[in-house]
């Protein structure tokens, strides 16, 4: 049965579900930064999807990528999967600016993290949102 991990959990506020992938926001204010989790019980690499799935992974990146882009106009997506802390599977999308307070290092262990206030967490969830509907996705 398929759980989120609870450090993803503790980490991130869930937004919706695509076909194979739940939408989680990260809750540091300091980036945009969502996550994809395909939820799917004990996968922790790609390679282990089976195939429609792994294709299926990277149409919801790419309309993830896609949405963040036109939003937030980075100088760069970050779009990673890693798992040395968390080896349930999920894609980090970070978009990121040469004026970020990380630039040009790695977002983790570089700076302390700031929260959301509401106002802000609700824009950008909202914004995402419209973004992904705009390319014909309503997610649930």
């Amino acid at each position: 049965m398929f759980k989120v991990h609870p450090q993803l959990a503790k980490d991130t506020i869930f937004i919706g579900k695509f076909d194979l992938s739940q939408l989680l926001i990260h809750k540091d204010a300091n980036y945009p930064w969502f996550i994809l989790v395909p939820m799917l019980p004990n996968i922790s690499e790609i390679h282990q999807l089976l195939s429609n799935d792994a294709i299926q992974l990277i149409k919801e990146s790419n309309l993830l990528s896609e949405a963040m882009s036109e939003i937030f106009s980075p100088d760069k997506m970050n779009i990673a999967a890693l798992g040395n802390i968390v080896p349930q599977l999920h894609i980090h999308h970070i978009a990121r600016y040469k004026i970020d307070i990380s630039w040009p290092n790695p977002i983790w262990g570089n700076k302390p993290s700031t929260e959301y206030n509401k106002k802000n967490l609700k824009s950008r969830i909202e914004s995402l949102v419209l973004a992904l509907s705009r390319r014909g996705y309503n997610i649930i």
